[in-house]
């Protein structure tokens, strides 16, 4: 009788076939990597829609008070309710917007007394700006602060208004640039931007354009001066121009809503 053989199979097995984990895992990893030349995701339709009304906004094209139709959007950029909804929720969140329950989205419509403390405050950011920029200003900031300074002087005499406010806007963002304090930056312009309509229909008259320049001037100097409370001082009064007129700015808001 023979004995039983005890010894494993020594013959070669065959390879298995890949589990199905190793398979998943292979997909997933294909999942992950784009094919080669695939477009990178094109940003929200609702980005688009922001960008443009918060410059016209801004460039008072749509006055205080104003509602925002849905659907007049909707065809306007072609697209659905959903991604303009979304716009009008981050233009509320800006400040530029307010939306009314039952009622829809209206541009923002400031009262006078809030509007010349928003001024004020406006009037404190900037002056730090300054001061900041009397500071730490570098080479390129003083260059960059000559040019938008001859860039205003140019604007003016073409006596064109609309010229001249975006260089004088050009000018201030130097300042604050030159300030090299990003979050002081950030919410002086976001301020800025919740009064831009205002300030652009209540400043840009007869005679404005030449009283901005000797103030620019005036602070320009005090900054390549590194005199701190010299630039802050001026830039203070400058935008004093802007405020000290309360009876001024209720005709203005007063003028924008019936345009509306």
């Amino acid at each position: 009788m023979h004995a039983m053989n005890d010894t494993p199979d020594a013959r070669p097995q065959e390879p298995l076939a890949d589990s199905p984990s190793r398979t998943n895992r292979q997909t997933a990893a294909e999942r992950i990597t784009p094919p080669s030349g695939s477009l990178a995701p094109q940003a929200p339709r609702s980005a688009e829609i922001v960008s443009t009304l918060a410059r016209e906004l801004a460039d008072g094209l749509i006055a205080p008070g104003r509602r925002l139709e849905e659907e007049a959007l909707c065809e306007r950029f072609g697209a659905s309710r959903t991604p303009v909804r979304e716009a009008l929720r981050q233009l509320a969140a800006q400040g530029m917007v307010e939306i009314r329950p039952r009622q829809g989205a209206f541009v923002v419509q400031l009262p006078v007394d809030k509007l010349a403390e928003m001024f004020e405050t406006m009037g404190f950011l900037e002056a730090a700006c300054a001061a900041l920029a009397a500071r730490r200003h570098t080479p390129e900031d003083r260059d960059a602060l000559a040019l938008a300074h001859q860039a205003c002087i140019s604007a003016a005499l073409t006596q064109d208004p609309d010229l001249f406010y975006a260089a004088n806007n050009h000018f201030h963002e130097c300042v604050y640039r030159a300030s090299h304090n990003g979050f002081l930056e950030q919410q002086t312009l976001g301020l800025r931007n919740q009064v831009e309509a205002y300030r652009r229909a209540s400043t840009f008259h007869a005679g404005f354009m030449a009283l901005s320049i000797r103030e620019h001037e005036a602070v320009m100097e005090a900054i390549l001066a590194v005199d701190e409370q010299a630039a802050a001082a001026r830039m203070s009064q400058h935008l004093d121009t802007l405020r000290h007129d309360a009876v001024s700015m209720a005709k203005v808001v007063a003028r924008l809503a019936e345009r509306s």
